[in-house]
């Protein structure tokens, strides 16, 4: 499943991977980029499998099973659902199986307790709205983040700057889990501004707010910390002297210098945004992937637990591998050997 993944992003991006390495030098396109590029995939094949491993075994290990919450089951009847989704086998029989179905056919199997649904089926469903979430939660705490640490940089040491700074330590320090509770509580139970169920549109306002606001502040630290520094350089300095515009100098050469960082915290982003949203839409209740995720732990539910953790995992794997290419395209001078 990763390395179609990977396939399909590489498909997709690379005319516009050619164009941008042609734009910063043919030299830049050399085997050492490219062998660091496989490392990393076939890395994040080998994260991906040790993931699925540990969860598999640990869950099998675990008292209990999947059918132990069904009211009056017989022996027999458990013997029959057992047998049925092949959990009757040895256990190594079970997890070669399951290895070779998910990686070949991305068959999950079916759901244990979802009855009549494929696990494959659970997960896109969650997928498309996690997805939807995810990405518009990273859009706006992007482009917020870049927007207030440019301003803070830009007013260091004002009123604003303390503002911005005190705000986005705020945000970093508190958890998704209580700024989402704070949140649900006050504009949805006390002012009714908006739903407090995520399974309608504007229901989806303030789980996209929550997600964002962390890597916000985040981004807010980052780029007033790395402005701050591009305007100290000489280059900078030079350019004043010139009379070149003040905007052209900040937004042709500083900003632009400064969101290296930025880039680099897309993947970590990401990532916590995924693993955010576990909490987040089990609070708004947003049928995601996270949500599927927490109840099929709570079910037991094997199939769905496993599925969820490769696709999961996969992301965060995949997510940090383009942020790593992506650093390399927009600064050549960074040396992958």
């Amino acid at each position: 499943m990763l390395i179609e993944i990977v396939t399909i992003f590489m498909v997709k991006f690379a005319p516009y991977i050619q164009t941008e390495s042609q734009k910063i030098g043919r030299q830049n396109v050399n085997p050492k980029t490219l062998s660091y590029i496989v490392k990393r995939i076939l890395l994040a094949v080998l994260t991906v499998w040790v993931v699925l491993t540990i969860t598999f075994f640990v869950m099998h290990f675990v008292p209990g099973g999947p059918f132990a919450s069904e009211k009056a089951i017989t022996p027999a009847v458990q013997a029959a659902l057992e047998a049925k989704y092949g959990l009757d086998k040895p256990l190594m029989e079970q997890y070669w199986t399951y290895l070779v179905d998910a990686f070949t056919k991305f068959d999950f199997g079916p759901s244990l307790k979802q009855r009549g649904r494929m696990v494959i089926d659970v997960v896109k469903d969650g997928l498309k709205t996690s997805a939807k979430l995810g990405l518009i939660a990273a859009l706006w705490a992007t482009v917020a983040g870049v927007v207030l640490g440019a301003s803070a940089a830009l007013k260091r040491n004002t009123v604003l700057d303390r503002i911005i700074m005190v705000i986005s330590t705020a945000f970093v320090s508190m958890p998704s889990f209580i700024m989402g509770s704070l949140m649900l509580l006050f504009f949805s139970v006390k002012l009714g501004l908006v739903p407090a169920n995520g399974e309608t549109a504007k229901g989806l306002i303030l789980p996209v707010i929550t997600l964002g606001l962390s890597p916000m502040a985040n981004i807010i630290r980052l780029t007033r910390s790395s402005m701050l520094d591009v305007l100290g350089q000489d280059y900078i300095r030079t350019a004043r002297a010139k009379g070149v515009a003040p905007l052209r100098i900040i937004f042709g050469h500083a900003l632009k210098n400064a969101l290296i960082p930025v880039i680099t915290y897309i993947g970590p982003m990401l990532a916590y945004i995924v693993t955010g949203s576990l909490v987040v839409e089990q609070i708004f209740a947003v049928p995601g992937i996270g949500r599927a995720f927490v109840q099929s732990i709570i079910n037991r539910d094997y199939p769905l637990i496993m599925g969820t953790t490769i696709v999961l995992a996969s992301l965060i794997v995949i997510m940090n591998l383009i942020s790593d290419i992506l650093y390399k395209i927009v600064d050549p001078r960074i040396d992958f050997s």
